[in-house]
């Protein structure tokens, strides 16, 4: 079967099209460069409001920040969901200085779940139907 380039029909022996992006991936790595914002407007909250000293709150938060950033990219392996699993802790963990850290890390931890969860389904029904077209075609 020959496929078509911008520049016209291409010959039948062209490179298949790369395999899609993992949705899992992409919605998980979306949920923790989300929380790299939640971290650095959290730190400002801390600062202010707890008893711990702003070098110090700095310091972890840009810590936690990297970890999240770590996370991310470490995606393609089970490492970088063993490190966003640690980084949900983390931001429910730091509850204990900054209250509100335990809404949002309850939250950033349902969206972690569902981005793993759903996306994981996404993907393999993509998976399926492309199995389904080759099988056809």
């Amino acid at each position: 079967m020959s496929t078509r380039t911008p520049e016209g029909p291409a010959s039948p022996d062209a490179a298949p099209s790369p395999a899609p992006r993992s949705l899992k991936r992409s919605f998980a790595a979306m949920v923790l460069v989300g929380e790299v914002l939640v971290v650095g407007f959290a730190s400002l909250v801390a600062k202010d409001l707890s008893d711990v000293s702003g070098r110090t709150v700095g310091i972890i938060a840009a810590a936690v920040a990297l970890l999240c950033l770590v996370a991310a990219g470490s995606l393609r392996s089970r490492v970088g969901y063993a490190l966003g699993w640690l980084v949900q802790v983390v931001l429910v963990v730091s509850g204990v200085w900054v209250p509100m850290m335990i809404f949002l890390g309850v939250v950033f931890g349902a969206l972690w779940f569902v981005a793993l969860r759903y996306g994981g389904r996404a993907d393999a029904v993509t998976a399926q139907r492309q199995r389904a077209a080759a099988s056809r075609g």
